[in-house]
């Protein structure tokens, strides 16, 4: 993902939703969300490249989450592929906290990058650029994620979760979400992040939702878990230039161990 916008425990009814959106290169073989055939249980969007996912939950509570942190030349040197570090999570029957203190032992592995994972209604954060450089429970709490440290105050980071505060006081739905990571508006040049990349690629990339011939937005993705422990996952896909290419719903229930609720 290259935008994550999630409220952890923040809402009465709804222990954790999630409103995400995945920019990647247009060319990038990718297969959409769907439960993995060697893992029926597992949830998500695969790319096909080298095999991971972006973002995924499964049938037992597991959630999971990666944004590559923005650096000029960056992955240049890196062996591994990010998705692996959320696609493994998921696999894994690991405790959060143990997951990512491995993870944070072979971190040099991999070009920067934020990874979010939870279960049993824990919620965990690591990042191989923070300078904490120690994996990070989250308190509940409504946050923001893309292309740098969690809750970095970028203008799309800080704009859409002004936006999510709203839908989450005003009624949570999917079409809601999906419409909060709809948003095209750029940031002013004054407003833009330095991240070692071009002036004109910053603009680009400033907007929630990102358009191109070559790169852009090509899935936003509505994650609901609720006071019952149901599971509502809402994929909308977009071809070049963000043409509409269908969507899809998955609704499951979690066994109660399992569960999200506080």
């Amino acid at each position: 993902m290259c935008l994550i916008l999630f409220a952890y425990r923040h809402h009465a009814d709804f222990p954790l939703v999630v409103a995400a959106n995945r920019d990647e290169f247009y060319a990038r073989p990718t297969r959409n969300l769907h439960f993995w055939d060697e893992s029926p249980g597992l949830l998500a969007g695969r790319d096909l490249r080298e095999g991971g996912t972006w973002m995924g939950v499964t049938r037992s509570g597991r959630f999971a989450a990666v944004t590559n942190y923005r650096e000029a030349g960056g992955v240049l040197n890196a062996p591994r592929s990010r998705g692996e570090l959320a696609a493994a999570f998921l696999h894994a029957r690991t405790a959060p906290e143990a997951y990512l203190r491995g993870v944070a032992a072979n971190a040099s592995h991999y070009g920067g990058f934020n990874l979010l994972i939870g279960s049993g209604g824990n919620l965990w954060y690591f990042s191989n650029r923070d300078p904490a450089g120690t994996p990070r429970r989250l308190e509940p709490g409504l946050y923001g994620l893309s292309n740098h440290l969690l809750d970095t105050p970028w203008p799309k980071v800080e704009s859409g979760k002004t936006e999510l505060a709203r839908a989450l006081d005003e009624g949570v739905t999917h079409g809601r979400l999906l419409e909060i990571l709809r948003n095209r508006a750029r940031a002013g040049d004054s407003d833009l992040p330095r991240t070692g990349v071009s002036r004109r690629l910053e603009r680009l990339l400033s907007s929630r939702f990102i358009r191109s011939p070559f790169y852009g937005t090509r899935a936003s993705t509505a994650l609901c878990v609720d006071g019952g422990n149901n599971v509502a996952v809402t994929e909308q896909v977009f071809g070049r230039m963000g043409l509409p290419r269908g969507r899809q719903v998955f609704r499951f229930s979690l066994p109660g161990e399992a569960g999200w609720t506080a």
